[in-house]
């Protein structure tokens, strides 16, 4: 993610550049610095030899279990440092990692291990309920590991690695991850690149606009810094960002096992962090806490806060400069790709704004017409596709071509550029719904209202809420026979709570005789959304949009 830091004198550009190429990065800090730390965390250290080492043992473990390049693997795990022995393994042996979101219910993960064509499943034992749930019905998942603990018909982690060989294998194959992102349909879908065909290429997708830019600015030094990883790794953005990033400059990553905000404090003063990346819905947290409890603890050595994800206030964003000094910097991209950077000397300049785009053109507003839109004119956002290819949704042709405008793709998302070339948005024409940095489809919660036997019709829409930038809101048309009120409520959240994944659901219902729909069925999120959102709402977004923001 950054340029070779000050601190690496010893690792040559040429070196890195190949160790880049053939996934080997984690094993050239290895070899300078073996007892370096590479981990810290709640569940276990790892120095860099011991992280490297542990990797080249998975990947023999695996191969003698069937899987090689090509192959498919899914990882349900904690932040806990097998989750960076399994990535650092399946960078360098040509397979394509999935880490899947372990909030999921059994039924939601196996329809990602059948999708993404899984043949093998690393899996948490704190996750063995929904985890023995899923492979369970996905009959392709041919060898199963545990982690931390026993799961009934998996192997032991531990055990499959005791046997192997620790040192550097000698036929490392660049492997790749597919991300999963819901469509709007409801259903998840593989953010799939293709895979590189030679090393030229694999060292260009390494080194996009966006991630040379921040990694310039992160300006790493791996002989002192200290990065806190505060979000689930599973997630696009702490997975790029404070696990791949970070180790891949050397630079030791801390990890959270959840986010506690005075906890988060207590680590930054215990281990001198330098770096870290959160959500809005963190700041928040942190401004929350009394004066008394963030004046106990040394946060000076600070200097990159990078955020992302979520819609973040401008008073939120303002306040969090002020306390911690001009250290924030924020990022527009997505797990399709992207993006925007902005310093924060030039967000107190441009308040609200996502910066510019990482090089010139990737980033085009385009009008209703499709023809580029003029400074200060609102339209839809695209990114220039990446030079090594086009990504594609898995499985799905359909939904990949619409989201393509020749070599050019959007999210969805609605925005202006400013006479100096800033990139503001203003809104979602995709629907979705990010609360506390987590993306939400509407259309997953409809389908799960639906089978109450009180619901005729539902719509879910996404309100501002001052602490996670959005909240989850149902609004339901009720059947016949069935009366509105605060216990049927709590019934249609209880029910949504036992389909789908906690975040997902609803935090209130409110109820209407009728939503408002096309007479071709589509319904009007937006019409319904200005019903529950008042033109002076207290968090200073206007009804009908959404503030500033990062999917």
């Amino acid at each position: 993610m950054s340029a070779a830091p000050s601190g690496a004198a010893e690792v040559t550009r040429e070196a890195r550049a190949a160790a880049v190429a053939s996934g080997m990065t984690l094993a050239l800090h290895a070899a300078v610095a073996p007892d370096r730390p590479a981990i810290v965390s709640p569940h276990g250290d790892r120095t860099f030899g011991e992280l490297n080492a542990n990797a080249n043992r998975l990947v023999r473990a695996l191969r003698a279990r069937g899987i090689g390049a090509g192959d498919s693997v899914s990882l349900v795990c904690g932040n806990r440092a097998e989750f960076a022995e399994v990535v650092a393994a399946t960078n360098r042996m040509g397979v394509r990692l999935t880490p899947v979101n372990w909030h999921l219910t059994a039924g939601e993960i196996a329809y990602i291990l059948d999708n993404s064509e899984a043949r093998a499943v690393i899996a948490d034992a704190a996750f063995a309920g929904a985890v023995g749930g899923a492979v369970e019905q996905a009959p392709a998942v041919e060898v199963r590991l545990a982690v931390g603990g026993a799961i009934g018909g998996f192997e032991a982690y531990d055990d499959a690695l005791a046997g192997e060989a620790g040192d550097d294998i000698d036929d490392p194959v660049l492997g790749r991850t597919m991300l999963y992102t819901s469509g709007t349909t409801g259903r998840p879908k593989g953010v799939d690149r293709p895979a590189p065909r030679d090393r030229g290429e694999a060292r260009a997708a390494a080194a996009t606009p966006l991630a040379l830019a921040i990694g310039a600015a992160s300006r790493y030094d791996p002989a002192t810094d200290r990065h806190l990883c505060t979000g689930p790794l599973y997630h696009a953005a702490p997975l790029a960002f404070s696990l791949s990033g970070p180790l891949n400059a050397g630079v030791t990553v801390v990890l959270m096992d959840h986010w506690d905000a005075e906890e988060a404090l207590r680590l930054v003063d215990r281990h001198r962090v330098t770096h870290t990346h959160m959500v809005p819905t963190m700041f928040h947290r942190l401004l929350a806490l009394p004066a008394e409890v963030r004046d106990r603890y040394d946060v000076s050595s600070l200097r990159f806060v990078i955020h992302g994800a979520a819609p973040c206030p401008v008073p939120v964003k303002r306040a969090l400069i002020e306390w911690l000094g001009p250290v924030v910097y924020e990022y527009y991209a997505a797990t399709e790709g992207g993006g925007t950077f902005i310093t924060p000397e030039e967000w107190l300049a441009k308040p609200g704004s996502v910066g510019k785009p990482a090089v010139e053109g990737l980033v085009t507003v385009l009008d209703g017409a499709g023809e580029p839109a003029g400074p200060n004119q609102i339209g839809t956002v695209y990114f220039r596709a990446p030079a090594t290819g086009r990504f594609r949704y898995y499985k799905d042709d359909a939904k990949t071509e619409a989201s393509y405008r020749g070599d050019r793709f959007t999210l969805g998302d609605m925005g202006y550029v400013d006479d100096d070339g800033y990139l503001f948005l203003t809104g979602r024409s995709a629907e979705l719904i990010i609360t506390g940095g987590v993306n939400v489809y509407p259309a997953e919660v409809d389908a799960v209202l639906l089978t109450h036997p009180a619901v005729g019709d539902a719509g879910t829409i996404g309100v501002p809420n001052e602490e996670w930038g959005e909240e989850v809101l149902a609004v339901v048309e009720l059947r016949a026979g069935h009366e509105p009120g605060a216990a049927l409520a709590a019934e249609l959240i209880e029910h949504c709570r036992a389909n789908l994944a906690h975040y997902k659901c609803p935090r209130r219902v409110e109820f209407v005789d009728e939503l408002p729909r096309h007479d071709n069925g589509k319904l009007y999120r937006r019409r319904l959304r200005e019903l529950f959102v008042p033109d002076d709402d207290p968090t200073g977004h206007r009804a009908g949009t959404t503030p500033p923001s990062a999917p």
